[in-house]
Parts: C-alpha cells; sequence; structure tokens
C-alpha cells in the first residue's frame, strides 16, 4: 500500500469517477465536504497535474476552445489506490470507535 493520500487527492478522484473539469471538480469537492474543503485553482491544477503524472487520471477530453473544458477522469490505477485509501481510513475509524468504546467501559 502506497502513502496516504492528502485529503484534497482523495477528494479530487472522488470528483473524477465521471468525467469533470476543474470548476466542476472545485464545485463538487466544497459540496462534499459543506465547504469544509475548498480548492483554490492552483491547488487544484498543481494536484491534477500530480495526478496525471501518476497515471491515477487521464484527460478524458479537452476543448481547444476553452481551459475550462478540459475533463478528467479517473483510470483503474487511481481507482485501486482510491479503494486502498477507503480501506485505510475504514481501518482508522474503526480502530478508534473499538478504543473509544473501551475507554468509556473504563
Amino acid at each position: 500500500m502506497g502513502a496516504p493520500l492528502t485529503e484534497s487527492m482523495f477528494y479530487i478522484l472522488l470528483s473524477v469517477l465521471q468525467p469533470n473539469h476543474g470548476y466542476g471538480i472545485m464545485q463538487e469537492v466544497e459540496e462534499r465536504t459543506k465547504g469544509r474543503v475548498v480548492l483554490g485553482a492552483g491547488t487544484l491544477y498543481g494536484a491534477l497535474n500530480s495526478l496525471l503524472e501518476k497515471k491515477w487520471i487521464m484527460l478524458h477530453s479537452q476543448d481547444d476552445q476553452s481551459r475550462k473544458k478540459k475533463e478528467y477522469l479517473i483510470t483503474r490505477l487511481g481507482k485501486e489506490v482510491l479503494n486502498e485509501e477507503i480501506a485505510r481510513l475504514g481501518e482508522l475509524l474503526e480502530n478508534g470507535r473499538k478504543a473509544m468504546r473501551n475507554d468509556e467501559k473504563i
């Protein structure tokens, strides 16, 4: 298993399970987190470039007339990484809940 994903990377990957463009990703992340995570353009496009280099996402389509029309889509490798992270987070939650229940018994 690789290194844990940053929260931004995690939400970006969730946002490209279906084709999505940069502004759409920013909106979806903000909606999913109820405004807690707001991605700036610099953060988003830096992360997208990193995800493209790692081959976790791919360019799905591109309108050469508009930068906003570049759509991204998660790859099979990206889905594997995302599933590993979901399993890791699930383990964290499970262990945390167990520990808290045990603490309440003391």
